[in-house]
């Protein structure tokens, strides 16, 4: 049965980011189509991303067969999912930018009011441009495989006789596609680009009009394999354009462009002038400077001086004042909002001290009108009655002449300074203004008539007068006498050197066109179409119909003076032409001085391409540049967009009912310069015999021709015409000897027509094969490129000796080049030579009727030398390899051959090899870092350390891919590790080699399987060129690295599988914390994975496991990703070794256990409580026996080899009722191995513990101000700042997080004896009052005092209901940190440590009282990832943690400050937690909820942000203050991530159906 064809969908990933905006490198969105199929785009929006607050996405792409509209947009949903990414596939059908944008309502600020007013915003637009998917002759024609021959239509000759025969010629060199310039019927110029009448074709060429058009076309795509592409001209036209004299309205005029009147009497006077200068005495002949300035002193006078033009700028004093008088005297007063401005009551007394100059500052921000722009003389005036005003504050309400107040006069007099003070800055203006334009005009007529380089027009005439008029008059006659006279007159088209291409330069924010700044084409009308179609509806209706004529017979556009057409009317008429052609090839010049706002036409108008010239090059290095710019990728380069590689999953579409199997390729959107049409020269410029040597015409369009983008030349090019064609004045017809006999590959006189044509083929197969690799190397006068398929790894090199002035005809100085494991094959070589004497010249310029090249000759060259060194090639030139030379060769590397093809082989497999890992073999594999790689390895091994770079920080997988997702992203082939790789292959000796030596150790069997697969695909790459292997090591690291990713997330649990990236990034966390280490197993006899605190710091022997982290971090890390039998063995493992009613700090393998920790029991406590409820059946732990490490309720130490150790066993339940009873009755004791050994830091009082419950609260009280028995549990260690056996942080008493974890246990508990699930119903007290106590009496003493005990209240009056010393108060509205400690100030801390109550026994807290709280700690504490350990107002609040420091501070020496301000990431999940509880708590409705969940998810933006640069692919312990780093904080710890988790598995437990309306 023959295998059916798969049909790949392109899906294009465009995540947004939470502000709307696409999360894409550089923010351009250019997407290429590989097939003529549907391009997906893939919007992915996390689920409570704040767009998602009554948000939608917007997009106008249309559904499939629907017409596009640029306005109308179709509405997405965005329904909130917490722990989801939002995905909306669209398909886009054609070419084109299409736009997005989404709605929403803007995330309020948190606050104790939840009442917030819906205000809905809308994001900027945003926009996709895909381009044009094209064929030609069957075939798909990508644009870089395009080769586009321009030509200047009129030169051409009659349809179809003179055209054919150019057509084949053009053909027979291997062009695809013409460019024509305009073949519209041309004005009185006779330009191309001054049309007469756009829907009328050039008579001259095509007698029978739009039917030898359509047979033109017809011929170019049927019998010679030809693309049309027609010049589109919006912005002007012809001024003896007919429709104008009906339509003046289309232009500039003094109707519709008021603003322009003084510029038109400005150039009027102008030529009037220059029609008498002899009448001035001034000369009409410019000799010198001199005489002209004579003539712009003459122009000061009878043109400046007598127009008077300061008129347009000022306000008439006299009529302004006595309008303000009459409006002062009638009492129509309007005081403006915000009064005169200071800050006195309504600026009063201040505006009537002042004098007139601050007065006509008042005058000109609130009373000057029409100051925007200029129009008739004195357009400007002030407001009457806000000039009264002003009279009125300083002279009160008029009340007659005769009143003893200031009567008009006086007002009068008074109000004409002041106004005469306001016309001064527009004065200024003016004279500003006249300078310029006087300044202009003495360049242009400098540069026009004296310059060397100018055109030296001669004598001042009428036919050339002094200045080039700015205006065109339209002819009288009866079409036009109906129309208002003034209106005939319109503004002519024109550019302006380095302008603001979104500013119209005729319209009223511009004044170019009265200072002169337009370098004017006269024969051009600049078209007016103002906002929109209702200002000129037949220019819009009339230009639409023109572009649709285009777009019926052309598959492209090229948008003449595009950075002047409007670039909404741009927008609007190529949304007219794609509806006719939706794949239309849309390319410009733009002009406008600055990338980035070129970027903003091609985003909008979705260009596909720029057009480019490598005649703009000034030497060889500029063009090397050039050609580097727009040559393609480097060889060698990494992959980065396709997400599913040969692995992918096949899924059917629709059941594959039309029998064609379907899989998605995901790629990722990468960041994309703009698609380029790289031309050797263009008509508008110079060509090589002019500006260069004319033997560099074949060097330049070689090497234009290896670029990987669309490329182009222009009629003459090839044929080495002399100079660049006049398309004004020029009358001759083309001729080319390509187009009068049959094109040879080859060497031949006449021109380069041979040779292009094998450039032309190679070019067009490089392109449509995808072969977008390349590597350019310039020297001296040489460049060499490379250019390669990315995948088979063939390729064509080409050596190019370039020919610039002064180059002579030697050989200059070329190194032999060695094509490392490459061989080649020479396809020739060629020289250009060129007659260029005067005599040659003069000949082919003096023919009167055809426009020819110079006398020339390709002549084949001897072969160059190639050396044959195994697989390398040396490729060097003869003696004879003049300037104008090249050599082409056909390239490939035999060791890339593979059967299947190299790049699918090493991408093959992988999921496969890694499908039997268990969480051992991965911890394994991704990470381990240098301890615990030395650990497993007796100290052989530790983590392969990159030459110039460093040690990596893991020896898996992850070490590797931490390094290499950047070097992937940025394309960084010079990072060292590509150095490296291309200096030898010890890295995949490295990594095999660790995997195939520990395969082969019991428990590790499993992994013989990835090592054997890796082996296979570094054997078969290690044979391809070294600058190849960085790019297929990282396909085979990415594939590795992605197999053992998903197989990690394959054993997880559904809610970790299924949710957003930043929850599969953390639950990984587990993994790479998680593993065997000998010097580090959980029983002093076993060997058990066992879970690392944080690496590298807690990694490995006594400090990898601590019990308060490892129950800390349980419940995300195990529990939250679905890991039971991990968190079974750890609970089981401390509870044996359960002393004091304690668990141990410090484990070390339960050798060696220290009991200093009074939290650690409690968090082990709350992890079995969350065990019971999350695992299934997991109640039935309860009843595990366990062997205990020491006696049951005896304290007795002794060694783990001690014939008692682990001789009794005890069920877990029991476990759990010893720990309560025993802190129930109360302990004091020392810890055993006290002194120096057990901890040389501390204080011999630091040793004593004492835990007791005050039974009239029913709190655990613990401690001393010697030692710290909570998570702060820093010491003090400097002898020299006396701080040695000081705890930094005691935190005696009662410490809140202590309290709430007992509460949570005496809750849970109750209920589980109700159940009958828990033997116990309480404790004995040891107290002669209450000898006993049900855990229900007990948790309900506790909850009758927390709140009293604990809480600061708002108000002083409220003091009476608290346990609160008002004098030591420093925050209100809080809870205690402590309560009852050995300081007093100690308790009102503000810390991050009440949350932790609040998370895990949330009734204990007046739901008010704790969103208050919340709202504090998250205005106070809250850092961009971590929580501040200490209120920033408190006095020992030091936020920089330096553990190397040295220093006599007491406060930070010796690290002493760790939890005195620094910010620590794990108390982050619990104060997210508490935070969510209490505002779900407090909301009603979706919206409510929905924004509950939305406040968390900003929240967490800087925890996203730090996992996804972390190299160690984790959250770190702290950082300090403001999120900055931390060089002593452990990179990655287990709490950090564990603590996020557990918050995504509360927002997992919510019932979503909620957050929907």
């Amino acid at each position: 049965m023959t295998p059916k064809t798969m049909v790949s969908n392109e899906v294009y990933l465009l995540p947004l980011k939470d502000d709307g905006s696409p999360d894409v490198p550089g923010g351009y969105i250019y997407l290429t189509p590989k097939s003529s199929a549907p391009i997906i785009v893939r919007f992915e929006i996390e689920g409570t991303s704040s767009i998602c607050r009554h948000g939608s996405l917007w997009v106008n792409i249309p559904e499939a067969g629907a017409k596009f509209h640029r306005d109308q947009f179709r509405e997405f949903k965005l329904e909130p999912k917490f722990n989801r990414t939002i995905d909306i596939s669209i398909p886009i059908h054609g070419a084109g930018a299409f736009a997005f944008y989404t709605t929403y309502a803007p995330l309020p600020e948190l606050s104790e009011t939840t009442i917030n007013k819906l205000e809905p915003t809308q994001t900027p637009t945003y926009y996709i441009d895909v381009a044009p998917s094209l064929t030609l002759e069957g075939r798909q024609m990508p644009l870089a495989a395009l080769s586009i021959f321009s030509i200047i239509s009129k030169f051409m000759g009659k349809y179809p006789t003179d055209w054919e025969k150019h057509l084949q010629g053009i053909s027979g060199r291997g062009y695809n596609m013409i460019h024509f310039t305009p073949l519209q019927h041309r004005g009185v110029s006779n330009s191309p680009y001054s049309i007469y009448d756009q829907l009328a074709w050039d008579p001259e060429c095509f007698p029978n009009g739009e039917l030898d058009v359509k047979k033109l076309v017809e011929s170019m795509e049927n019998k010679h394999g030809l693309l049309g592409l027609t010049d589109v001209v919006w912005n002007h036209t012809a001024n003896n354009s007919k429709w104008l004299q009906e339509h003046p309205e289309v232009g500039y005029n003094v109707s519709t462009a008021p603003w322009l009147r003084s510029a038109l009497e400005l150039d009027t006077e102008l030529l009037e002038f220059s029609k008498n200068l002899n009448k001035h005495g001034l000369p009409t002949t410019l000799k010198s400077q001199e005489d002209l300035l004579k003539i712009m002193d003459g122009m000061k006078q009878n043109v400046i001086a007598k127009l008077k033009l300061w008129e347009y700028y000022v306000i008439d004093v006299e009529r302004n004042a006595e309008a303000a008088v009459e409006s002062w005297a009638r009492g129509k007063i309007t005081f403006p909002e915000g009064g005169f401005g200071a800050s006195d009551f309504g600026g009063l007394e201040t505006i009537k001290t002042s004098g007139p100059t601050q007065q006509s500052e008042f005058l000109t921000r609130s009373g000057l009108r029409n100051k925007d722009r200029l129009g008739e003389r004195y357009y400007r005036y002030v407001d009457p009655s806000v000039a009264a005003a002003l009279l009125t504050a300083l002279y009160g309400r008029f009340e007659g002449d005769a009143s003893s107040s200031a009567d008009r006069g006086a007002a009068r007099s008074y109000i004409v300074k002041v106004l005469d003070e306001l016309n001064l800055p527009m004065y200024k203006e003016y004279d500003r203004d006249v300078a310029e334009l006087l300044e202009q005009i003495f360049n242009r007529v400098k540069y026009v008539r004296l310059d060397d380089h100018g055109p030296k027009l001669g004598e001042i005439d009428l036919k050339n007068p002094l200045i080039e008029s700015y205006f065109t008059r339209l002819p009288k006659n009866t079409i036009t006498s109906k129309h208002n006279q003034e209106d005939l007159a319109l503004v002519n088209n024109g550019w302006i050197w380095a302008a603001n291409a979104l500013v119209d330069n005729a319209g009223p924010q511009s004044k170019a066109y009265l200072r002169r700044e337009v370098i004017v084409w006269g024969d051009c009308v600049k078209l007016r179409y103002g906002k929109s179609r209702e200002e000129s509806p037949f220019l819009w209706d009339f230009m639409a119909k023109y572009t649709r004529l285009m777009a019926k017979y052309f598959i492209g556009f090229r948008i003449d003076n595009c950075h002047s057409t409007p670039i909404h009317v741009a927008e609007f008429l190529l949304d007219e032409a794609r509806r006719i052609r939706p794949n239309l090839f849309v390319v410009a010049e733009l002009f406008t001085g600055s990338e980035e706002m070129d970027y903003i036409f091609v985003k909008r108008l979705g260009l596909s391409s720029l057009i480019r010239e490598a005649m703009q090059a000034w030497d060889t290095g500029e063009l090397s540049r050039l050609v580097h710019r727009h040559g393609g990728r480097p060889i060698g380069s990494f992959e980065v967009d396709e997400v599913l590689g040969a692995d992918s999953k096949i899924v059917p579409v629709n059941g594959e009912t039309n029998g064609y199997p379907k899989r998605d390729i995901i790629r990722r959107i990468k960041q994309t310069p703009v698609h380029a049409l790289f031309m050797d020269c263009t008509h508008d410029n110079e060509v090589p015999a002019q500006k260069r040597d004319a033997r560099d015409t074949l060097p330049n369009a070689a090497l234009v021709n290896m670029c990987s983008s669309a490329t182009g030349s222009v009629m003459g090019y090839d044929e080495i015409y002399p100079e660049l064609v006049d398309l004004v004045h020029e009358t001759r017809l083309y001729s080319s000897p390509s187009s009068t006999k049959q094109v040879v590959v080859g060497g031949g006189e006449g021109g380069i027509g041979g040779i292009k044509k094998l450039l032309n083929q190679i070019h067009t197969l490089m392109g449509r094969d995808g072969y977008d690799e390349t590597h350019i190397h310039h020297k001296d006068q040489y460049i060499t490129v490379h250019r390669v398929h990315p995948e088979s790894r063939k390729g064509y090199f080409l050596i190019a000796h370039t020919a610039f002035p002064g180059y002579g005809n030697g050989n200059g100085s070329f190194s032999p080049v060695h094509l490392t494991g490459t061989k080649a094959r020479h396809l020739g070589s060629w020289m250009l030579e060129v007659d260029v004497s005067e005599e040659a010249k003069k000949e082919v310029l003096g023919d009167k009727k055809c426009l020819k090249g110079l006398p020339s000759k390709v002549i084949d060259l001897p072969s160059v030398l190639m050396e044959i060194k195994g697989d390398d090639t040396v490729i060097s030139v003869r003696d004879e390899f003049p300037p104008g030379s090249i050599a082409l060769f056909e390239t490939w590397i035999p060791s890339a051959e593979h059967s299947s093809g190299l790049d699918t082989f090493v991408t093959s497999g992988g999921k496969d090899a890694f499908s039997k890992l268990d969480f051992v073999d991965l911890n394994f594999v991704l990470y381990r870092c240098e301890a615990e790689e030395l650990d497993s390895s007796e100290g052989k091994d530790g983590v392969y350390n990159i030459p110039g770079h460093g040690k990596l920080v893991y020896a898996g997988l992850q070490g590797w891919w931490g390094v290499l997702k950047n070097i992937i992203r940025d394309n960084n082939l010079a990072h060292p590790l590509c150095q490296h790789l291309r200096d030898g292959q010890w890295a995949l000796d490295y990594i095999v080699g660790r995997l195939e030596r520990i395969s082969k150790k019991s428990g590790y069997e499993k992994l013989s399987k990835p090592a054997a697969w890796l082996k296979e695909r570094f054997d078969a790459i290690r044979r391809i060129p070294s600058f190849l292997l960085p790019c297929y090591f990282g396909l085979v690291l990415r594939t590795a690295y992605m197999a053992a990713w998903n197989r990690s997330l394959e054993l997880m649990n559904e809610n970790v599988q299924k949710g957003q990236w930043f929850l599969k990034s953390l639950a990984m966390v587990s993994v790479q914390q998680s593993g065997f280490v000998k010097s580090a197993s959980l029983y002093p006899k076993k060997a058990v994975p066992s879970l690392a605190a944080g690496l590298p710091h807690f990694a490995v022997g006594w400090a990898r496991c601590w019990g308060r982290d490892v129950f800390i971090s349980a419940r995300g890390l195990y529990l939250g990703t679905g890991r039971y039998a991990e968190c079974r063995e750890h609970i089981l493992a401390f509870a044996s070794v359960m002393k004091h009613g304690m668990v141990p700090n410090l484990l070390s393998s339960g050798n060696n256990p220290r009991y200093n920790a009074r939290d650690a029991i409690w968090f082990m406590l709350q992890t079995i409580q969350d065990y019971t409820k999350i695992v299934p059946n997991g109640i039935e732990l309860l009843k595990e026996k366990i062997p205990r490490r020491f006696l049951p309720y005896d304290d007795t130490y002794f060694e783990s080899d001690d014939p008692r150790a682990y001789s009794k066993t005890s069920t877990l339940e029991d476990i759990i009722q010893e720990a309560l009873q025993r802190h129930a009755t109360g302990m004091k004791f020392k810890e055993a191995n006290a002194g120096s050994n057990l901890d040389m830091q501390m204080k011999a009082e630091g040793f004593d513990q004492e835990i007791k419950v005050d039974w009239e609260t029913g709190i655990i009280f613990g401690g001393n101000q010697n030692n710290c028995g909570t998570w702060m549990d820093k010491m003090g260690e400097s002898e020299r700042a006396g701080s040695k056996g000081v705890p930094g942080t005691p935190r005696d008493g009662a410490a809140v997080e202590i309290t709430g974890l007992h509460y949570s246990t005496m809750v849970w508990l109750v209920e589980l004896h109700k159940q009958g699930r828990y033997k116990y119903a309480g404790v004995n007290t040891g107290s002669e009052k209450q000898k006993a106590i049900t855990f229900a009496d007990w948790s309900s003493l506790i909850k009758k005092n927390f709140e009293r005990c604990y809480y600061v209240p708002l108000t002083p009056e409220e003091d009476k209901d608290y346990d609160v010393n008002y004098k030591i108060v420093n925050r209100r509205g809080m809870y205690k940190d402590l309560y009852k400690s050995g300081k007093e100030y100690e308790d009102y801390q503000l810390r991050a440590n009440f949350p932790i109550a609040m998370t895990v026994a949330p009734s204990l807290f007046d739901p008010k009282h704790a969103i208050s709280a919340l709202l504090l700690a998250d205005k106070v504490l809250r850092g961009p990832t971590g929580m501040a350990t200490l209120d920033p107002a408190d006095l020992n609040y030091r936020p920089y943690y330096n553990n190397s420091e040295d220093s006599q501070d007491f406060a930070t020496s010796k690290g002493r400050n760790y939890h005195q301000g620094p910010e620590w990431l794990w108390p982050t999940g619990f104060f997210l937690r508490a935070l969510l509880h209490f505002d779900l708590m407090r909301r009603e409705g979706a919206e409510g909820k929905t924004e509950a969940f939305q406040q968390i998810t900003r929240r967490l933006a800087g925890c996203k942000e730090a996992i996804s640069s972390s190299v160690w692919a984790g959250l770190a312990e702290l950082t300090q203050k403001n999120g900055e780093y931390c060089a002593d904080s452990s990179p990655t710890q287990a709490w950090s991530a564990s603590c996020l988790i557990d918050l995504y598995q509360n927002a997992a437990e919510f019932d979503v159906s909620q957050l929907s309306e």
